[in-house]
């Protein structure tokens, strides 16, 4: 379709790529489908003395949960479940949910896990620089 107005071309290609994306984003995550690996999002903070990582993980159990740290990089890995106890018609599914995955590299140097825990969805990592 042609427009004389490039404005309405403009609005016109925006929507169909808005819609594009509500497809895919519904089709990505279809309840029942194979889990597919996220990321979750991180916070970094470094101290003279320490590393702090904040990792985002809505509705993640701590049991579900592990911390591996291995050549100078910590990889968080586990699963967010899907609720299965929600009564009625899913209408929407924005927080992503099944296996993750997120290995962050370090900056140089030797680290020890002093704390980890996970409270009110995140899960908190503190690191002491050890040289």
């Amino acid at each position: 379709m042609r427009y004389r107005d490039p404005r309405a071309a403009m609005w016109a290609d925006a929507c169909e790529m808005l819609e594009q994306v509500d497809r895919l984003q519904r089709r990505f995550f279809q309840p029942g489908a194979a889990p597919a690996a996220w990321e979750p999002p991180v916070d970094v903070f470094e101290t003279a003395d320490t590393l702090r990582i904040v990792v985002a993980l809505p509705g993640v159990a701590t049991e579900d949960v592990r911390i591996v740290a291995e050549n100078g990089a910590l990889t968080v890995i586990g699963e967010r479940r899907l609720a299965r106890d929600a009564a009625g018609a899913i209408r929407r599914l924005e927080i992503p949910h099944g296996h993750f995955e997120r290995r962050l590299a370090l900056p140089q140097g030797r680290y020890e896990l002093l704390d980890h825990h996970l409270r009110d969805g995140c899960l908190n990592l503190q690191l002491r620089k050890l040289g």
